[in-house]
C-alpha cells in the first residue's frame, strides 16, 4: 500500500506481486535511465527548494526492490518516483552501513567515516527509507547525498522551514478559490457553522480580532447572545493566558459543550465580573457540570514518554524478544492512555446528551486534552463530525483555529513540552473507527495521511503554534476593524484573503487514486441522517434541577456551592484537583446513572446518532499499519486493505494452494498434516476468502 505526494508513495503493507498497489508495470513509472535528476523529478520542488545532492539506488526491504533516486534539497528527502519523507523535522535516526561490520549513527553534525553502501531513514511516523547505493563509479555521490542530510537536517530550523505555496504559484486563481474546509479564519465562517448548529443562544463575537485578547484564542468565537463584548474582555481577564469560556459545540437536544482555561485565583473581579463570568459559563441553563480536563488522564510528559517507548519499541532494530513484546507494548502505556481518554470522552458524551445543561471543559492552558476530548466527544455525538468533510472541519475548529501547539508539541521548537497529543487523538479515532466502521465516512488511509501530514513543510497548518502566528507568516494581519453583519458574504474592502494553502489540499499533494481512498466503503450514509443536526430531540433531552452546579471526576457527580472561586466562601474548583475529595470509581455506566432506566425495560437505549465504545482489555487495539510501518517483514501476511487487494491477494493463494496440494486423497491428507502448521493453505484461504466477501457485503 502507499503514502505520499503525487507520484509518490509509502509502503505500508507490500506484497510479492504488488508491493505498493497495484501492478510495477500499471502504476510505476519507467526506470529513470539518466545518471542526472530530470526536469520531472526538479518540477516536483516546492518554490525555493533547491537540490542539494542526489544519487541513484535500489529501495531495499520490499519484494521487488524497487530502483529510483534519492534526493536531497533544503526542505526534505525524497526517494523518486516512489518515496517520499517529508522534511527534516520528520527524521528521527539516520544509519549508513557498509558490508557487514561497519555501521555508523549519524546524527546532526557527524562527519561520514566511509563510503556508506547502504543507508536507513527512520521517520518520527513510524516509517523507514532503506536505500542502497548502486556501484560502478557512483560511490562519491552516495557520500555527498549521505553527508548532504546530515548537513541539512543540522540547519533546518522548524520555526523558519515553511516557505508556502501560494495560489497562483499553485496554477489557480487568486480570487476565485475556497479552501476545500472553513479555515474559521473569518466572521462568516464562524457565523455559517454557528447557523448549521443551530446555537440560537450563541452569536459571533469580534472581541480578539486584533488578538489583543489572547494571541493563542482566534480572532472570532462563540460566546452567549447577552453577553456585551466589553464583558467578554473583562470576563477573560480572569482565566490563565486569557482563555475564557467558549462555545466549542452544541447539541441539537438544547445541551451546550464549552471550554476554558484555569481561573486565574490571583486575579480581583469586581462583582460585575464574576457575574459576567458566571453567566459565560451558565450559557443560559440551569444545569451546569464543569469537567476537570486534567483528572485521570496523562500529562503531557506521560504521553511524550509512552510515544518514546512505542517508536522505540516499533523500530526494525528493536531488542525486545518477540514472545516479550506484547509485554513491553503494554509497559509503554500508549494503549492505556488511549482507553483513560476513550472512557472519559464516552462519560461526557453521556453528560451532554442525557438532560439539557451546560457541560465545561476546563483544563489549565485549554490547549491540549480540552481538544482532544471536545473532539472526540463530537464524534461520538454527532453522527455529521463523522464524515469526511466534518471530521476535517472538526479538527480544523478544535485544533488548528483553537491554538494547540503543534509545532511545540511534536517536537519542532526543541522546547521540552514535547507530546504528540494530536496523534494520540488520531490513535483514537482510529479505534473508533474499528469499532463502528458503518458509522464513518472516512478510511483507515485518510487517518495515516493525517498523520504523516503533521511535519509537512508546505503548509502552515501544523507549523505554528497559534492563529496569530499564522495570520502573521502569511500576511493576514492588518489594521482594519472588521465588523460581521449577517448575510453579508464580500469580505470589506482591503482585507486580505488567505491565499495560502492548507494540510486540507489534499489534491496538490495526493493523486486521485489516492484520494478515493480516504473513503470508507462500509460506510452506511443512513447512519448520518441529514436533518439530525438541526432537528430538535426533546424525546430524550429532560431540564436539569434548578440552579445545580456539579464536578465531574472520577466517573461521578460531585455538587458544588458555587461556579467561581472568588466567592466569598472559597470553592472546590479553587483548589487543585489532587486535594478534592474523590469518589471511588462506579462500576455503574454513567449512562445507567443519568438515564436511570427500570431494568425490566433491557439495555438503556442510546439517544440517536450517540456512540459509546467499548475500552476494555482487548477492545483498545494496536494501530499496526501505522506503528509497524518501518518492519516490513511484521506488514508481509497482513491483507491488503482495500477490496481489490483482497482479492488480488486471495488469488495469488489459491494459486499457491494449487501448487502446494499433495495429490492425495483427503484422508491421508488429514492424517498426515504437520503439527507445527496452524492452519493448512485450505483453511488460509477460506479465512481470506471469508473477509473479502465481509468487505464486499
Amino acid at each position: 500500500m502507499w503514502w505520499g505526494g503525487r507520484g509518490q508513495s509509502f509502503n505500508i503493507a507490500p506484497r510479492k506481486e504488488e508491493p505498493e498497489m497495484g501492478s510495477v508495470q500499471e502504476s510505476r513509472m519507467p526506470e529513470p535511465r539518466s545518471r542526472q535528476p530530470s526536469s520531472c523529478l526538479a518540477s516536483r520542488c516546492l518554490p525555493g527548494e533547491q537540490i542539494l545532492a542526489w544519487a541513484p539506488g535500489v529501495r531495499k526491504g520490499l519484494e521487488p526492490e524497487l530502483s529510483g533516486t534519492l534526493i536531497c534539497t533544503n526542505f526534505r528527502v525524497t526517494f523518486q518516483p516512489w518515496t517520499l519523507v517529508h522534511g527534516y523535522t520528520a527524521l528521527y535516526l539516520l544509519t549508513s552501513v557498509s558490508g557487514l561490520s561497519r555501521v555508523q549513527l549519524l546524527r546532526p553534525g557527524s562527519l561520514l567515516k566511509f563510503i556508506p553502501e547502504e543507508i536507513m531513514i527512520h521517520g518520527r511516523d513510524f516509517r523507514l527509507l532503506r536505500v542502497g547505493f548502486e556501484a560502478g563509479g557512483l560511490e562519491p555521490q552516495a557520500f555527498q547525498v549521505t553527508m548532504a542530510i546530515v548537513q541539512a537536517r543540522a540547519q533546518s530550523n522548524p520555526a523558519q522551514q515553511y516557505s508556502g505555496i501560494t495560489l497562483s504559484k499553485a496554477g489557480q486563481g487568486s480570487g476565485s478559490r475556497k479552501p476545500p474546509v472553513p479555515l474559521m479564519e473569518t466572521a462568516e465562517d464562524w457565523e455559517t457553522e454557528r447557523k448549521k448548529q443551530a446555537a440560537r443562544g450563541w452569536r459571533v463575537s469580534t472581541v480578539n480580532e486584533r488578538f489583543d485578547v489572547a494571541t493563542s484564542l482566534p480572532r472570532y468565537f462563540w460566546v452567549p447572545n447577552r453577553i456585551l463584548d466589553s464583558e467578554v474582555r473583562r470576563a477573560f481577564d480572569h482565566f490563565h493566558q486569557g482563555r475564557g469560556p467558549r462555545l466549542s459545540w452544541h447539541h441539537p437536544g438544547g445541551s451546550d459543550l464549552l471550554r476554558c482555561g484555569g481561573f486565574y485565583t490571583a486575579s480581583d473581579p469586581n462583582k460585575e465580573d464574576i457575574r459576567a463570568v458566571e453567566s459565560m459559563l451558565q450559557a443560559g441553563h440551569s444545569d451546569v457540570v464543569l469537567v476537570d480536563t486534567m483528572d485521570e488522564l496523562p500529562s503531557l510528559a506521560d504521553v511524550q514518554l509512552a510515544h518514546l517507548r512505542l517508536r522505540a519499541l516499533c523500530l526494525p532494530d528493536s531488542s525486545v524478544a518477540e514472545d516479550k513484546w506484547l509485554s513491553a507494548l503494554e509497559g509503554t502505556r500508549w494503549l492505556d492512555y488511549i482507553r483513560a481518554c476513550l472512557r472519559k470522552a464516552s462519560d461526557i458524551s453521556v453528560l451532554v446528551t442525557s438532560r439539557v445543561r451546560s457541560v465545561i471543559l476546563q483544563e489549565r492552558g485549554d490547549r491540549d486534552l480540552n481538544g482532544l476530548l471536545s473532539s472526540l466527544v463530537q464524534l461520538l455525538s454527532a453522527p455529521e463530525a463523522r464524515t469526511l468533510f466534518g471530521f476535517q472541519s472538526l479538527v480544523q475548529r478544535e485544533w488548528v483555529a483553537a491554538g494547540h501547539p503543534f509545532l511545540t508539541r511534536l517536537g519542532g521548537t526543541g522546547a521540552s513540552e514535547e507530546a504528540p497529543v494530536f496523534l494520540l487523538f488520531l490513535d483514537c479515532v482510529w479505534q473508533l473507527l474499528q469499532q463502528f466502521p458503518a458509522d464513518f465516512e472516512f478510511s483507515e488511509f485518510f487517518l495515516l495521511a493525517l498523520h504523516d501530514s503533521v511535519r509537512v513543510p508546505d503548509t502552515l497548518t501544523f507549523l505554528r503554534n497559534t492563529p496569530w502566528e499564522r495570520g502573521k507568516q502569511s500576511g493576514q494581519l492588518n489594521s482594519y476593524t472588521q465588523v460581521y453583519t449577517p448575510g453579508y458574504s464580500q469580505p470589506p474592502a482591503g482585507n486580505s484573503l488567505n491565499l495560502q494553502l492548507s494540510v486540507w489540499d489534499w489534491d496538490l499533494r495526493y493523486s486521485n487514486a489516492q484520494i478515493l481512498q480516504f473513503q470508507n466503503p462500509g460506510y452506511d450514509p443512513e447512519h448520518c441522517p441529514d436533518s439530525w443536526l438541526t432537528r430538535p430531540q426533546p424525546s430524550f433531552m429532560i431540564p436539569g434541577p434548578p440552579s445545580s452546579v456539579w464536578l465531574f471526576s472520577r466517573g461521578a457527580l460531585t455538587p458544588l456551592n458555587q461556579l467561581c472561586p472568588w466567592r466569598d466562601s472559597p470553592s472546590l474548583l479553587a483548589v487543585s484537583s489532587r486535594w478534592l475529595p474523590r469518589p471511588a470509581i462506579s462500576s455503574e455506566s454513567l449512562a445507567d446513572q443519568e438515564w436511570g432506566l427500570p431494568s425490566h425495560w433491557g439495555a438503556c437505549p442510546l439517544p440517536p446518532g450517540l456512540l459509546l465504545p467499548g475500552y476494555l482489555g482487548p477492545q483498545i487495539r494496536f494501530w499496526r499499519r501505522c506503528y509497524l510501518r518501518g518492519r516490513p517483514e511484521v506488514q508481509m501476511g497482513l491483507s491488503s486493505p482495500t477490496i481489490s487487494g483482497l482479492q488480488d491477494e486471495l488469488s495469488h493463494l489459491q494459486e499457491l494452494l494449487r501448487k502446494w496440494t499433495p495429490r492425495i486423497s483427503p484422508e491421508v491428507h488429514s492424517k498426515k498434516r504437520d503439527p507445527h502448521t496452524i492452519f493448512n493453505p485450505t483453511e488460509i484461504v477460506g479465512i481470506l476468502k471469508g473477509r473479502a466477501e465481509g468487505d464486499l457485503g
